[in-house]
């Protein structure tokens, strides 16, 4: 069965609002005959995935599941270096930028400040390892890797450094999340790749 979305009008704003910018995404997809933007159709996996592992979600979880990668694109990847160091930066940065942005229309949505904050605690992962719903959104973003980018990740990284990237993931994940992520259809290379990362 199904969780039921939030009647709250403030969560149905402030889901339109997030939804509507990631459609500016310039990362175009087509799903179902709509072209769309990649973020908008990303942050709908992450939802549904929170769903599925979360029988009683609470708001701020599925807030912070639809703004996670929030107007990613317009701090790219190229902008740091391409180092260890630049990678880690990039992500710190991406973080506060989905935070602050995110922040920005739950006040115009008219959100207390303790839903803004418990949203944007979400989007920097401030409590992984102490909070729950931070699992549940870390076990959700993993699983959205394994079932929606794995194969184009296969194509862009060498064998060992994909293994490695598995075996960070798997090492992320709850015990339910890895059961998930072990019912999931996997393309043969992708199979051959996390059965050595498990090995």
């Amino acid at each position: 069965m199904e969780t039921p979305m939030p009647t709250d009008p403030r969560f149905a704003e402030a889901i339109r609002r997030f939804d509507e910018e990631n459609d500016h995404d310039p990362h175009r997809i087509v799903v179902n005959g709509l072209n769309r933007g990649y973020e908008a159709v990303y942050s709908e996996w992450v939802t549904d995935w929170v769903r599925r592992l979360s029988p009683e979600p609470s708001e701020a979880l599925l807030l912070a599941a639809r703004c996670q990668h929030l107007c990613r694109w317009k701090i790219p990847r190229d902008s740091y270096e391409r180092t260890r160091t630049g990678y880690l930066r990039w992500r710190t940065e991406l973080k506060r930028f989905h935070a602050e942005k995110s922040g920005e229309i739950l006040r115009e949505a008219a959100y207390p400040v303790e839903i803004v904050a418990a949203v944007q605690d979400l989007n920097l992962k401030k409590n992984l390892g102490r909070d729950a719903d931070c699992q549940i959104l870390e076990d959700a973003l993993c699983l959205v890797t394994l079932q929606h980018q794995l194969d184009d990740l296969i194509v862009k990284a060498e064998r060992q450094t994909m293994v490695g990237i598995l075996q960070k993931t798997w090492k992320k994940m709850s015990p339910v999340a890895r059961e998930f992520a072990m019912g999931l259809h996997y393309s043969d290379e992708a199979k051959a790749l996390l059965e050595e990362a498990l090995s």
